[in-house]
């Protein structure tokens, strides 16, 4: 499994794509929330906080993680050393931890850097250190648990996509479906009685909870529930493939 993991990271940071990947995804917000071009900007909200990053932030992953991942099961094929993978002494759901650890960690390396936000804010602020720490690392840590969900799904998507492009657009698709596609059932007329239940499926309704700060047990119960079911999911298309 830690070959693995070694593996897809190197493979990730020998190619020009995979840093343009991250530089591109801190560029956006950049420029989203400090430049004068965008009407989102932190320095034009009045308030110093992160909630605008922790708006925005699921947006920008529901596409830089299906570009992160799109590669991870769909270059195996392609090359055909899937077959030789799938034969060595390792077992399915190693191969799938080593390769959503990979996608994972170039996750939480992208978002890393974001935390000179909070220090700018901090110090900017009208009152210097006038800044709830303790929600914003709580927001952290909801943003952490989104990106792993979404990191389980992407890869789902790459194991039983045939290339890259469709991995792609199904990991967004799937993403995009599971974050506000639940949402959209709850307000149809016929849902009206279990709406709060129908909303209660979806990612955005747990992200929402956690992006506040407030880290209730459910959600975090939520989150490591349907990345667990991602991760077997994927293991039985390897299992699959094995046989």
């Amino acid at each position: 499994m830690i070959a693995i993991f070694k593996k897809e990271i190197s493979v990730f940071f020998s190619t020009l794509i995979g840093h343009l990947i991250i530089g591109v995804f801190l560029l956006l917000n950049g420029v989203l929330l400090w430049s004068d071009f965008s009407k989102i900007n932190i320095l034009d909200s009045g308030y110093a906080d992160m909630d605008i990053f922790f708006e925005i932030a699921p947006l920008l992953f529901l596409l830089f993680i299906p570009a992160v991942s799109m590669r991870v099961f769909t270059e195996e094929y392609a090359n055909g050393t899937m077959e030789t993978l799938v034969t060595k002494p390792i077992t399915s759901l190693q191969i799938v931890l080593g390769k959503f650890l990979s996608v994972f960690s170039l996750v939480l390396f992208a978002i890393i850097p974001t935390l000179i936000y909070v220090i700018s804010i901090y110090y900017i602020g009208e009152n210097i250190g006038n800044l709830d720490l303790a929600g914003i690392l709580g927001s952290y840590f909801g943003l952490i648990f989104l990106c792993a969900l979404f990191s389980s799904v992407s890869i789902y998507a790459s194991s039983i996509a045939n290339n890259q492009i469709i991995s792609f657009v199904l990991a967004i698709l799937l993403n995009t479906l599971f974050y506000f596609g639940f949402d959209v059932l709850s307000e149809l007329f016929f849902f009206q009685n279990i709406d709060l239940i129908i909303q209660q499926i979806g990612i955005s309704f747990h992200y929402e909870m956690m992006s506040k700060g407030l880290l209730k047990f459910s959600d975090i119960i939520y989150f490591l529930s349907f990345t667990f079911l991602f991760i077997k999911l994927t293991e039985l298309v390897v299992i699959e493939k094995k046989a």
